[in-house]
């Protein structure tokens, strides 16, 4: 009895969605999250989770999309066609926020689950080359500091580097990681000329075009959404590079290392301080509109605050834990729901 009362329940929640803004009527009884191939796998776990933990309910639906194609999709609308979380490994851009809003997304929940960190790689019988933000800058800008690409070896970027060719398998342009290393490395590189960090002040989207443009001569091989596929590229040619999240490359321990940026190897602890060049906060997106209608979404955002503990399942996955201020930030928001407010994006 009790039983038919909760599935009574779960069908009205489903039939409401379509009293708020479904467009082709339809219902859904369980959750959808869309986004980060980065956080992909830590969605996939508090999912097993809360299944194992509540078998009234359906295990939510996880889709590797990449953040830039997740957001699309998350702020496409509200109802049972749309996504009720977007998982990302990155802040949500204010032009993402905007388009929420005109699409009538109108109350958005931000949740940073954990930290990651863009990290770079090669084979385990790799040559050890040390990097920084202006060497990575150099071989992969389009047209770094306004000129044509030239450099086709690491000694063209700088002498002190092996004369082997530049080839790098990095995340697509709808990858939050992409973002991460566009914002993180490549920027910062960047502005180590004097020139081009006078010309953000002056002119920003020539800026951003000269300063994260990618080359696409074939130096810089995008590998899709698939970080384990760029961990086989690198493993099975020691003279590539490859960038993922870093819970890839603690994954894949003893098969590939990590490279050192501007000095620092990219480990939990170099993470988790912000030492490392390029760490990176990971966040969910949830819809409001969306916590009464879709069964199990409430269940699933409180299950993330059960795991992302410095002893939790997320963790032994290899996300880096947040600091103490953050997590419990992070989980009074589970508990509070507050909206985003779209002024601090940028």
């Amino acid at each position: 009895m009790i039983r038919n009362i909760s599935l009574s329940v779960a069908a009205l929640g489903a039939l409401s969605l379509a009293g708020c803004g479904s467009q082709d009527g339809g219902t859904r009884d369980q959750v959808r999250a869309v986004g980060s191939s980065t956080v992909y796998p830590f969605a996939k776990a508090v999912a097993e989770s809360l299944a194992k933990s509540d078998a009234s309910l359906k295990s939510p639906i996880i889709e590797s999309t990449g953040t830039g194609a997740g957001m699309k999709l998350f702020c496409a609308g509200v109802g049972a066609q749309s996504p009720d979380i977007e998982n990302a490994s990155r802040r949500m851009k204010k032009s993402e926020f905007e388009d929420c809003q005109k699409n009538g997304v109108k109350e958005i929940v931000e949740i940073q689950v954990g930290l990651d960190g863009v990290a770079f790689a090669e084979a385990e019988n790799g040559p050890g080359i040390a990097l920084t933000p202006e060497d990575v800058y150099k071989a992969l800008a389009k047209n770094p500091y306004g000129k044509p690409q030239a450099a086709k070896t690491w000694k063209d970027v700088n002498p002190s580097l092996p004369a082997l060719p530049i080839l790098v398998y990095g995340p697509p342009s709808t990858s939050g990681t992409r973002d991460a290393l566009k914002e993180l490395i490549l920027a910062k590189g960047c502005d180590e000329s004097a020139e081009m960090k006078a010309l953000k002040e002056t002119n920003k989207d020539s800026h951003e075009k000269i300063c994260t443009e990618v080359r696409d001569d074939g130096a810089y091989v995008d590998a899709g959404e698939n970080d384990n596929l760029i961990v086989q590229k690198i493993e099975a040619n020691p003279k590539a590079i490859g960038i993922f999240g870093f819970s890839y490359l603690e994954e894949n321990t003893g098969r590939i290392k990590g490279l050192a940026m501007k000095g620092v190897a990219p480990t939990y602890a170099s993470i988790s301080d912000f030492s490392y060049p390029g760490a990176r906060p990971l966040y969910i997106y949830v819809k409001k509109a969306h916590l009464k209608a879709i069964p199990g979404l409430q269940a699933f955002v409180t299950e993330w605050s059960k795991l992302w503990g410095k002893d939790g399942a997320l963790a032994k996955l290899g996300m880096v834990v947040a600091p103490d201020d953050v997590l419990a930030a992070s989980a009074k928001a589970v508990n509070d729901l507050p909206v985003l407010d779209g002024s601090q994006l940028k």
